[in-house]
């Protein structure tokens, strides 16, 4: 593991695109239980090099209920983002992760983590990429249909402060998920 997750930190394969220059932020241990798939590091991530060390890492630390300790101990906890470098910006955010990195990278790291139990799927681009043609047509369907995919898969928005307006138009997002994802997430770390 030590020596893949070497080579993706090294990863420069599509530096051209990155205007940042690259960066890749991962995290794996073979006893980690839990992976979560995001979408890619943003700015303020891309600077300190620790994943979701940002607002939208506080709020998903909240909807899993966890400590900081908890969140960044490898042995439990997984980061394996969709993009390991911050991609640029677009006309409303972050571009979207580049392509490159699953395909490339994420089967080689869960080959190396056997006690996976538990793959947390943030945004749409996680969704797609790993439900196929399960994932609903839009990621509030996704999302609202999470327990189709258990016991493997949790199906979640991006926690970005950008999304407080559909947070407060999903209410049912706080009272019927959130509580299911903390038990799940208590389960298997204790």
């Amino acid at each position: 593991m030590n020596e893949l997750l070497s080579d993706i930190k090294a990863c420069d394969v599509c530096k051209e695109h990155l205007p940042l220059g690259p960066r890749p932020v991962v995290t794996g241990h073979p006893d980690a239980k839990i992976v979560i798939i995001g979408q890619a590091p943003g700015t303020k991530v891309h600077a300190s090099g620790i994943p979701w060390d940002d607002a939208s890492g506080k709020q998903l630390r909240k909807w899993l209920d966890i400590s900081d300790e908890v969140f960044y101990d490898e042995t439990k906890i997984a980061i394996v983002p969709m993009g390991f470098c911050y991609p640029g910006k677009g006309k409303s955010g972050d571009l979207p992760p580049r392509p490159e990195c699953a395909p490339l990278w994420h089967e080689s790291l869960f080959n190396h983590m056997p006690n996976l139990e538990f793959i947390i799927l943030i945004g749409q681009y996680a969704q797609k990429y790993y439900l196929k043609d399960t994932a609903k047509r839009t990621l509030t369907d996704t999302v609202r249909s999470f327990d189709e995919y258990l016991p493997r898969f949790f199906t979640l928005p991006h926690p970005s402060p950008r999304n407080r307006f559909w947070l407060t138009k999903n209410p049912w997002f706080t009272i019927d998920v959130v509580p299911v994802l903390q038990s799940m997430v208590k389960k298997i770390i204790t």
